[in-house]
């Protein structure tokens, strides 16, 4: 072989050896694309949510961040992108089935289009008591609910409060049923939602949360139905006059996982990142419960008229609510609606 000729071909095997170690660079792993990570090869997750990072649901983002690092010696590293930087509401779900991120935290209403049974949290007067909804999400039902999204490439980790939601409205206090007639609130969008004020007797409208302090400044519409928290950081006592504290509904989060990526996992990743979110629920839910009591006080010092529903008061809007649970018994799951009434 010529001199000339050899000295091409080593260069050339060269250069093929470099490309092949830069794609391998560039591969899966540290993109968050299966987590198959090659041995002492970092595994990068996105985890995207559009809450600020000093929400209870941000703070816990963090956390489990920080934990994740801990847990796995920094072979797992947790990038947060809160405050919608990457994905929106309406984007995040299809970026989390695309594995452009692996891991989001939607609202619990996000997913009725993907499962009807997650409309359980708008069902009225269901769940009695806080405990109540933790057993739910932490038993065998709430895990059972979370499998139902497995086909559609998503595994649920874990349920991340918000609060309970209460009304609020600034015509007069709304104590039994039919102080409600002839009222009209904003809503999130939802069958059950529209089906509650319906058989009030009141109307509902749909209008985006960004939009709510105007719709009712404006008097588009009487009144909403939130968390302490958001009542008190949106400023609707500066436009809202009567609360009840109704404790009629939930809004909550659920973790969710992008599951090639996760079954992907070495097993002792999977274990440690298992570990490291169930800390970051506790330390969450903890957060949350906090944030809502500060911002009951808040609204009480801001002058809100507060009506406390008497447990008679409760029983008639059980009763007044009935058509609703008729309507959405097998749409939702009888199981999960009488799971949920046997929980204290």
């Amino acid at each position: 072989m010529k001199k000339g000729t050899w000295v091409k071909r080593t260069l050339l095997a060269v250069l093929s050896a470099a490309f092949v170690l830069t794609a391998a660079g560039c591969g899966t792993p540290t993109g968050g694309g299966g987590g198959q990570a090659a041995e002492g090869e970092q595994i990068v997750l996105k985890f995207s949510h559009v809450t600020t990072p000093d929400s209870p649901k941000g703070k816990a983002a963090q956390k489990f961040a920080e934990l994740a690092a801990q847990k796995t010696n920094n072979r797992v590293k947790v990038e947060v992108f809160p405050s919608s930087q990457l994905y929106g509401d309406k984007e995040e779900m299809e970026a989390l089935q695309a594995n452009n991120v692996q891991m989001v935290a939607p609202s619990v209403t996000k997913l009725v289009g993907f499962v009807p049974s997650f409309q359980i949290v708008d069902m009225p007067f269901l769940f009695n008591s806080r405990d109540a909804v933790l057993k739910f999400w932490d038993g065998e039902l709430g895990k059972k609910l979370m499998q139902t999204l497995e086909p559609q490439g998503f595994l649920g980790l874990a349920m991340w409060e918000n609060g309970f939601k209460n009304f609020t409205n600034n015509k007069h206090p709304l104590k039994r049923p039919e102080d409600f007639a002839g009222l009209k609130f904003r809503t999130q969008a939802g069958k059950v939602l529209e089906a509650q004020f319906k058989a009030l007797g009141a109307g509902a409208a749909t209008i985006p949360f960004g939009e709510t302090y105007t719709a009712l400044q404006q008097g588009t519409v009487d009144g909403q139905e939130n968390t302490f928290n958001n009542i008190d950081t949106q400023k609707y006592a500066e436009v809202q006059k009567y609360l009840t504290v109704s404790q009629h509904g939930r809004l909550d989060y659920v973790v969710l996982v992008n599951k090639s990526f996760w079954d992907g996992l070495p097993d002792d990743i999977r274990t440690a990142l298992s570990e490291a979110m169930q800390e970051a629920t506790e330390y969450e839910r903890q957060l949350a419960v906090e944030l809502d009591q500060q911002s009951f006080e808040n609204l009480k010092n801001a002058g809100m008229e507060v009506t406390e529903l008497t447990e008679e008061d409760r029983e008639a809007f059980r009763k007044a609510f009935e058509p609703v649970y008729e309507e959405f018994a097998e749409v939702i799951g009888r199981e999960y609606i009488d799971g949920v009434k046997a929980l204290k």
